[in-house]
């Protein structure tokens, strides 16, 4: 295995585990100018009082999976419909986050498609034969 799958690996679970640390840590407080819909959206989710804490564990531990090396596919997997979300929160609510989504989703895509860790992933989209 080269560098590039073990680069791309540590940074995703490096922006994964602080930043899911940093939300499940409360340290970092809201930005004072934040639009009115994402505004909204984040309020729900915090009045749930479960989905918040139970999404940045999640990313925490996917973070920690990708940064030990292991269960690679299975966090890949686990933080697909995470990284689906942050684009959706970037693209339709929040514009100016969008950059940083789109190194998410490339590292993602290359780390399930292009790497050495592809072919768990990959073997998920193939149909079994019927019985």
């Amino acid at each position: 295995m080269g560098k590039m799958p073990m680069i791309a690996r540590i940074l995703l679970g490096l922006i994964f585990f602080v930043f899911g640390l940093m939300g499940l840590l409360n340290l970092a407080p809201p930005p004072p100018n934040m639009p009115e819909k994402l505004a909204a959206f984040m309020t729900g989710i915090m009045a749930t009082g479960y989905f918040f804490p139970l999404l940045k564990s999640t990313e925490v531990v996917c973070g920690a999976l990708l940064l030990a090396n292991r269960f690679v596919a299975l966090a890949l997997v686990v933080l697909a419909p995470i990284i689906i979300n942050i684009v959706g929160v970037n693209v339709f609510l929040q514009p100016s986050g969008l950059p940083l989504a789109l190194v998410i989703v490339a590292l993602e895509a290359y780390l399930a498609f292009f790497s050495p860790y592809k072919g768990p992933i990959q073997a998920l989209f193939k149909a079994k034969p019927a019985a």
